[in-house]
């Protein structure tokens, strides 16, 4: 059974994602960290939807059932759990969470002891272990051997230390307005916090969670509510975080909505100004637009492609020393800071930026122009290998001959193919698009 996409567990909650799968689960995976423990404990954190109630219960159940002691930590953002887990001396951690999907799904992600998301290879012994009837019952534990649970609430004070060290200790965020919405989401006490903290002049949207409008015409994937009331408050920037707080939209004093890439793009810059970019390069994913690379360039900055998802950035990261990177979407990684996507460093990071560079977000936040891209998906009954899809390969030839560049993936959580074309004429994009979203409907008929 294949239990993982790209980003951890996830799924309907109550359908797809049951307790019994999440208590199973959390055996296999209490089995998989057992074999290099420590110190026999686990964390356990959330964000705010309903189901993640049942979730953690029956995980706390899973993990306590194979001898594990587990620490809950309540509602706290992803990136959260990747510092507390090392930071607290835990084997692992895990969030519950389906980032920015609808309140409906949750999902669960794990982080070993260091605070990394899992490989591929470990995700894999874990959904072997899950499959082995005889792994899992010989785990079980009696008497004294079972694991216990009990429930710290004073584990923000250390996160909110950690996001501020992010920030320069020279500088302070007085006089600077700005609106955060929370998503109603994992972060609606940490976010206000570190803002007001830093002295922001803030005004806050969606920080009253109540467990089904995480995510709901609010935060990174709805950041409409965000611009209307940068707009209103005469606010100098906006931060949209999504319900984990592992991405950042950001919004500029007109409103408007600023490019993930070219947020990036300008963050880089900066950091190589200031002589804080590492091997003045940084990593994004397939999915960053080609005038990021080309804005780079001019500049002298290196840039590096990896696989979508932001464990896979922060790989090509280490493996080339690189200490910035990001995706389109609004995972930002910072590495001198965190080991995952984080909105709130994301988010002191441009406002930081912001003033150190005393231009106005609109202006700084839109450094070059985009080139034209043409995105779509293909629902799929399966999902068979790309490359053996008659006629494929020779049409992405012929496209890469006429200067397109082109992704064509399958979605980690969906039955879905993504379809991306990206090049400077729009007209030729919509073609090419036609013909090949006419191959990959034929072939899945």
């Amino acid at each position: 059974m294949k239990l993982f996409g790209t980003d951890g567990v996830r799924g309907l909650a109550g359908e797809k994602l049951t307790p019994f799968l999440a208590m199973r689960l959390a055996m296999a995976a209490g089995i998989h960290f057992r074999r290099h423990s420590r110190t026999n404990k686990i964390l356990v954190g959330k964000d705010t939807r309903r189901s993640g109630y049942m979730l953690e219960n029956a995980l706390v159940s899973g993990l306590t059932a194979v001898g594990y002691n587990v620490v809950q930590i309540g509602p706290m953002p992803t990136p959260a759990i990747s510092f507390l887990t090392e930071n607290m001396r835990c084997d692992a951690g895990i969030m519950i969470s389906a980032s920015h999907n609808p309140y409906e799904d949750n999902g669960i992600k794990f982080f070993d002891r260091e605070g990394d998301k899992l490989s591929s290879v470990e995700e894999r012994d874990i959904e072997a272990i899950y499959d082995d009837e005889r792994s899992v019952q010989s785990a079980l534990q009696t008497g004294a051997e079972i694991g216990s649970s009990k429930r710290v609430d004073d584990v923000i004070g250390r996160y909110i230390v950690y996001i501020k060290n992010s920030f320069p200790k020279d500088m302070t965020l007085s006089g600077v307005r700005i609106v955060v919405d929370a998503a109603n989401g994992a972060a609606y006490k940490v976010a206000p916090t570190v803002f007001a903290e830093l002295g922001a002049d803030l005004f806050v949207i969606g920080d009253e969670p109540n467990g089904s409008n995480i995510n709901e015409a609010c935060g990174a994937v709805y950041p409409q509510q965000l611009s209307r009331e940068v707009k209103r408050l005469r606010a100098d920037i906006g931060f949209a975080l999504d319900g984990d707080a592992d991405r950042l939209v950001a919004v500029d004093e007109n409103g408007g909505v600023i490019d993930g890439d070219k947020l990036i793009g300008a963050l880089a810059l900066s950091m190589s100004e200031k002589g804080m970019l590492r091997r003045n390069a940084c990593v994004v994913t397939q999915m960053s637009n080609m005038a990021l690379e080309r804005f780079l360039a001019t500049h002298g900055i290196s840039l590096l492609r990896s696989d979508i998802g932001d464990k896979n950035v922060l790989k090509v990261m280490r493996e080339n020393d690189i200490n910035f990177g990001g995706e389109q979407s609004g995972h930002i990684i910072f590495s001198d800071y965190v080991k995952t996507g984080d909105g709130l460093v994301s988010a002191l990071l441009a406002a930081s930026t912001m003033i150190s560079s005393r231009k106005k977000a609109s202006e700084l936040f839109n450094p070059f122009a985009l080139f034209p891209q043409k995105q779509g998906a293909i629902k799929v009954g399966e999902k068979r290998e790309i490359a053996s899809i008659e006629g494929l390969s020779d049409l992405l030839k012929e496209i890469e001959n006429a200067n397109i560049r082109h992704l064509v993936r399958y979605s980690g959580t969906e039955m879905k193919l993504r379809i991306l074309l990206e090049g400077e004429n729009k007209n030729e994009l919509n073609g090419w698009y036609a013909k090949l979203e006419t191959l990959l409907k034929r072939v899945n008929d």
